[in-house]
């Protein structure tokens, strides 16, 4: 009987220190609550003891943790609709003001610090123009952003590490247009250049067929010039053949008559063996034929 009652005994210390006994993690930072109101803030990390059934412990992460945000639509001052992503890295700083506000949950916290991300990239952007968010100044704007953040955060006894905007481009709709637009653009700027390109090879058609034209013309010029000197150096020796011996320019001559008179075609000459045009054929001296 007092084995059993031992045996009782024991286990009911051994339930009773368990739930007495609790070991905080170096990555995480407790708080001990009872009856769901905090009673200590635990930071450092090693074996701990509460009261058992009466305090519960809720742990909460002291790394660095992630908070990504939907895709929000702002406008910008000058009236130009943005689709911005971001996201923020955050650190529980206060642990009791963080379980006071939160009641401990962590969606909540996260919910909380997206409401006052977005309230703060609205108010920024509503106050900065198109160009300075797409290119001249996002990181000034980000720190703007991430400093009003901090500022509200403090409420939940969170620390803002670092926010950035990871995209902001112009919503679907808007990004089709301005496609279109450009493409337009684009083609109106090929059409000009095809224009431009067809008048430049007319014109070097046309001066190469004027280059061509007045080559031909120069060439046929000297070929006549050419022809001439030839025409007249020939007369010119045929003439000075003539005073120089009649009867060989006589034989000459007859000799090209042949030469015309007898190709081989479908003329056809009827002449006597005795002619004139044959004197040459007959005697080698082109005297008269003998009868």
């Amino acid at each position: 009987m007092f084995r059993s009652i031992f045996a009782v005994l024991a286990a009911a210390i051994l339930v009773i220190g368990s739930a007495s006994i609790f070991t905080v993690d170096q990555t995480e930072q407790a708080i001990v609550t009872q009856f769901g109101q905090p009673k200590r803030v635990i930071t450092a990390p090693g074996l701990n003891f509460k009261l058992p059934f009466i305090q519960q412990v809720i742990s909460l992460d002291r790394r660095v943790l992630d908070l990504e945000t939907p895709s929000v639509e702002a406008i910008t001052a000058d009236q130009k609709r943005l689709v911005v992503d971001t996201f923020a890295r955050y650190r529980i700083e206060n642990p009791l003001r963080y379980f006071q506000a939160t009641a401990g949950s962590e969606l909540r916290g996260k919910q909380q610090l997206g409401t006052f991300m977005d309230a703060a990239l609205r108010r920024v952007l509503g106050e900065s123009t198109f160009q300075l968010v797409v290119k001249e100044d996002r990181a000034g704007l980000t720190a703007k952003i991430r400093s009003q953040v901090n500022a509200e955060a403090q409420a939940l006894g969170v620390a803002i590490v670092d926010i950035r905007i990871r995209r902001a481009d112009l919503p679907d709709q808007n990004s089709q247009a301005i496609f279109s637009r450009m493409q337009t653009e684009r083609q109106r700027e090929a059409a000009e250049l095809r224009a431009q390109g067809t008048e430049i090879s007319e014109r070097i058609k046309a001066q190469a067929d004027r280059t061509v034209t007045v080559t031909k013309a120069e060439a046929e010029r000297q070929a006549r010039e050419a022809l001439g000197k030839g025409e007249a150096e020939r007369t010119r020796l045929l003439a000075d053949s003539y005073n120089r011996d009649p009867e060989f320019f006589a034989f000459y001559r007859s000799l090209q008559a042949y030469e015309q008179g007898l190709k081989s075609s479908d003329t056809r000459l009827v002449i006597t063996p005795d002619s004139e045009f044959f004197r040459y054929l007959n005697s080698p001296t082109g005297g008269a034929a003998k009868r």
